[in-house]
């Protein structure tokens, strides 16, 4: 499911809402610095808590923490072991990550600024060019 914040959506403040609340969710799920390591760790592949420890120099507790916001968040998939359960794999789900490319991209567009005049203030007293009628 694809996130577009279009101008009909801005006139339907419980959708548009809803998505920038979604939206916030995932910037904080993201915005913390060890979680970010951690997907970009699990980038190369599926990974244990184990090896995330090496490479990340953390308590496997702290780790799996962070793992399970980002399981939380639908940016990680986890597995278990079929011959051992006590082994946990962790790996990214590219779907999601796919709709958070999506969503981001779709929501910091610079396409999407538009030139506004405002309508207050010392400014908003301003006779400006593009509003004067010239009559011939």
């Amino acid at each position: 499911m694809q996130v577009t914040f279009s101008e009909t959506q801005l006139l339907q403040p419980k959708e548009a809402t809803s998505q920038i609340v979604r939206l916030a969710q995932q910037l904080k799920v993201l915005g913390e610095p060890n979680r970010l390591r951690i997907v970009e760790l699990l980038r190369e592949g599926v990974q244990c808590n184990c090896e995330l420890g090496d490479m990340l120099n953390m308590a496997p507790n702290l780790i799996s923490h962070h793992l399970t916001i980002l399981r939380k968040a639908g940016l990680v998939d986890v597995e278990r072991d079929a011959v051992d359960a006590r082994w946990v794999y962790y790996s990214l789900n590219a779907a999601a990550l796919a709709e958070l490319t999506a969503t981001f991209g779709a929501f910091f567009d610079p396409a999407r600024i538009k030139e506004r005049h405002p309508a207050c203030g010392p400014q908003g007293s301003l006779i400006r060019t593009d509003e004067i009628l010239v009559v011939a």
